[in-house]
């Protein structure tokens, strides 16, 4: 069975890496502690654990956080005996951690993503679950793993936010099982919902109702987009986390069908986020190399904010709206 050759992997492993996607969201986080502590309390191993772009603020709840490093604080000549991306759909996600992951010795890989075409050593890809932190709880339960208090604050976390707070479809019977697991071993659901839902700051708060106001309404309604410029965040001196839930706002539009956000990138080109109630989104971000879910998916564009906006919509207009 797989999880006694991850069980084996780990045992034998001196050094271990995990690591977690781009833009680090709630699930990748959450899988990345929950993952060191599953392996502390079980095996008595510490993990290095890396990020490859900043962590948001209201995220810095989470059991063993404070020991994330950033890729440039790591020696990239190094060969660990096992590297793990947790939430990584494909390899590009991780940027110049894939130096890390292909130098690795063994390499294990653990997903939610359908487009996850499992390039490890040793996969664990559900595209049915709702979220890497339940597949991660599953591979727990079913290993025999101690899960103490600070695996299910983290693991709660990835669920809580990949289902939107239980609202979005991919929220199941088993996603829901295992989050009253956690609550019987202490996690206090309304604690957990301020902490990743009402932490929004003045600024950040005001940066995205300017975004929302900016919308622009397409095809009887059923297409919504909003655009966030450089200037934007500088206008209200914000950074890229006030993005978050943007798009679902979009979403949640009585006349939506097809909501994204265009957001420009630092370093040029677009990032495009993605939502839908019918079509399949992953479809479409995926002829521009990204990714993700049915109804949630997402994609950075070469081209400017115009172009890119253009190209996804000349696509989603292929489909029956």
């Amino acid at each position: 069975m797989e999880v006694v050759q991850l069980n084996n992997i780990i045992k034998s492993s001196k050094n271990i890496l995990i690591i977690s996607h781009i833009n680090p969201d709630g699930d990748t986080l959450g899988s990345m502690c929950g993952m060191y502590s599953l392996i502390k309390t079980n095996f008595k191993k510490k993990c290095d654990l890396l990020v490859v772009s900043k962590i948001s603020e209201k995220y810095k709840f989470i059991p063993n956080i404070d020991l994330v490093k950033h890729i440039d604080e790591f020696d990239k000549s190094r060969v660990y005996d096992l590297v793990i991306n947790v939430d990584v759909a494909a390899m590009d996600r991780i940027c110049d951690g894939k130096i890390l992951f292909e130098k690795a010795k063994k390499t294990v890989n653990i997903d939610h993503h359908k487009t996850n075409i499992s390039y490890a050593d040793l996969n664990f890809v559900e595209g049915d679950a709702s979220s890497t932190s339940e597949v991660i709880y599953s591979i727990a339960k079913k290993s025999g793993w101690k899960i103490n208090f600070d695996v299910a604050v983290c693991l709660y976390t990835g669920i809580l936010t990949d289902t939107g707070s239980f609202r979005f479809n991919n929220t199941t019977a088993r996603c829901l099982e295992y989050a009253a697991d956690m609550i019987r071993l202490g996690i206090v659901p309304n604690d957990m919902f301020i902490k990743c839902y009402e932490t929004y700051t003045k600024d950040m708060s005001l940066c995205q109702f300017y975004c929302l106001n900016k919308s622009v309404f397409l095809d009887d309604d059923k297409i919504v987009y909003t655009t966030v410029y450089k200037k934007d965040m500088e206008k209200f001196n914000t950074d890229e986390e006030f993005a978050e839930g943007l798009v679902e706002r979009l979403r949640a539009i009585t006349s939506t069908r097809v909501a994204f956000v265009a957001k420009e990138m630092k370093n040029g080109g677009c990032k495009i986020s993605m939502r839908s109630k019918e079509i399949d989104v992953a479809e479409i971000c995926g002829l521009f190399g990204g990714g993700g879910h049915k109804h949630a998916a997402g994609c950075t564009m070469k081209y400017n904010v115009e172009e890119s906006i253009k190209k996804i919509l000349f696509e989603i207009r292929k489909h029956e709206l």
